[in-house]
């Protein structure tokens, strides 16, 4: 039996929640975890032995708040979900010249492409909670999450939803995606808003579809296209960013070819079988690759390290 004495105690890690699906995800570790939800949200007495950043801004937030400079006064680490900016291979991270956080990317693209200068930098991939295979593809139809298609127009692939409705009827999800089929000069079943929906409703909606597009020409590879490979769902993906990585041949296509993708959702749509063997393949890849195991494992690494 082994000694609970020897057992590594638990930490108090304090974050902010700047990214749900990150956090739901990142709360399933063994420590304690002081998640703030809004800027008005007391801390009470709590006294934290790291804390995870996310923003610039929470630099400044951490120290006013605690009294306690991160990096200097507390151990810190930095998640970098997003992709650089303009001129990504010249965009230098504004933690590019400190070497007391170190920079915690979620693909190796973004650590690649970020100019991270002196900064310290790790990758641990997105972990996500498995929602179990549901997959029914019952439905001839496409699936797709944008979210704020408006605004993030052409970064979120919002216009390759046009080519990607010609070849089978496809549906999104996601805030702001009501008159989404207005704004493509598409017929309302051609492109159809669904809207935002609860993330379980969701699950199921998704998987009733026969292949889920992921249309990003320049994010992360998003935690949705992770989510519906584990619902055994078989990918169309933009091939940019971490894409190609995070998508291999057996679980989908991916291309940088618009006539490719749209083609790829004709055939997952009309052959039902295909989708089905390949989403299977896509859920099996997702296990292996995303596990949150995995995902905990190294995140306890890490802050371990950095409070040791």
């Amino acid at each position: 039996m082994r000694d609970a004495s020897t057992e590594p105690q638990a930490l108090t890690v304090l974050l902010w929640n700047a990214h749900e699906p990150w956090t739901r995800a990142f709360v399933q570790g063994g420590h304690r975890y002081r998640v703030i939800n809004s800027p008005t949200d007391d801390l009470g007495d709590v006294e934290p032995d790291i804390v995870v950043l996310q923003r610039p801004r929470e630099i400044e937030l951490a120290e006013e708040l605690l009294g306690r400079r991160p990096g200097r006064d507390l151990p810190a680490l930095y998640v970098e979900h997003e992709t650089p900016r303009a001129h990504a291979a010249l965009s230098r991270h504004p933690l590019a010249d400190r070497t007391d956080v170190p920079l915690v990317h979620v693909t190796d693209f973004n650590r690649l492409m970020w100019d991270n200068g002196r900064c310290p930098t790790h990758v641990v991939p997105y972990g996500v909670i498995d929602p179990g295979y549901r997959y029914v593809g019952t439905l001839p139809r496409a699936a797709a999450i944008v979210n704020d298609p408006v605004r993030r127009w052409r970064i979120a692939g919002a216009d390759l939803l046009a080519g990607l409705g010609d070849a089978a009827p496809i549906d999104v999800f996601g805030t702001g995606t009501e008159r989404l089929h207005h704004l493509l000069g598409r017929a309302e079943d051609t492109v159809t808003g669904r809207g935002d929906l609860e993330q379980s409703e969701l699950h199921d909606e998704l998987a009733l579809r026969r292949v889920f597009a992921h249309t990003p020409r320049w994010t992360s590879l998003g935690m949705s296209v992770i989510e519906a490979m584990y619902l055994g769902m078989p990918i169309v993906a933009v091939g940019t960013t971490e894409a190609s990585a995070g998508v291999p041949a057996e679980a989908g296509v991916v291309s940088t070819d618009p006539d490719i993708l749209a083609e790829a959702v004709r055939q997952f749509v009309h052959e039902p079988l295909f989708a089905e063997l390949t989403g299977k393949a896509a859920r099996h890849w997702a296990q292996a690759n995303f596990a949150l195991s995995d995902f905990l494992r190294r995140w306890d690494r890490l802050l371990r390290e950095q409070t040791s």
